[in-house]
């Protein structure tokens, strides 16, 4: 496991996400509706999640600043030296306040800032949230996966968004 900085944000503190962030995370990772565009399931235990977070790929746990309880996480994982693919996702009590945009952009900053040429994320088509997120973040949507994942909710497409270091206005 790759190590990564704390950041700090007006309201925010992102570090390491490690496995006992399962606890904090796992009411929003095994609610159907939070997970809906997920590529997996929602989660049946903390066991599982907690396994899950000790396997998958780096990730950031977003907190308020002076708490250390997780309210989501920001991972990327790196395709080839210079391009990462950001995911995200955040415990409903912050959606549409600003959090995610706040976390997503610091972790942005820092990878332009550390060497990242471009970065990308894939969004379900009918993610609303994730889609107007990722283009008020300044995303392009640059094509369509038809037929891309299979998950829980049968097989969906899949929009790549991308975003270069050049084209990033934090």
């Amino acid at each position: 496991m790759t190590d990564l900085p704390t950041l700090a944000t007006a309201r925010l503190t992102l570090r390491q996400r490690v496995p006992d962030d399962a606890g904090a995370l796992f009411a929003t990772m095994a609610d159907a509706d939070a997970m809906r565009w997920w590529s997996c399931a929602p989660f049946d235990s903390v066991d599982a999640l907690r396994a899950w977070f000790a396997g998958g790929p780096c990730a950031w746990a977003v907190t308020r600043t002076g708490e250390d309880r997780a309210i989501g996480f920001v991972s990327v994982g790196w395709r080839r030296a210079g391009v990462g693919e950001i995911g995200y996702l955040f415990a409903r009590e912050t959606w549409g306040c600003g959090i995610a945009r706040e976390a997503v952009s610091a972790v942005i900053a820092h990878l332009f800032a550390d060497g990242a040429r471009r970065l990308f994320a894939d969004s379900d088509p009918d993610n609303a949230g994730s889609i107007r997120l990722l283009r008020r973040l300044g995303f392009t949507l640059e094509g369509r996966l038809r037929g891309e994942w299979e998950t829980h909710i049968g097989v969906r497409d899949s929009l790549i968004f991308g975003l270069l270091r050049d084209e990033w206005r934090p």
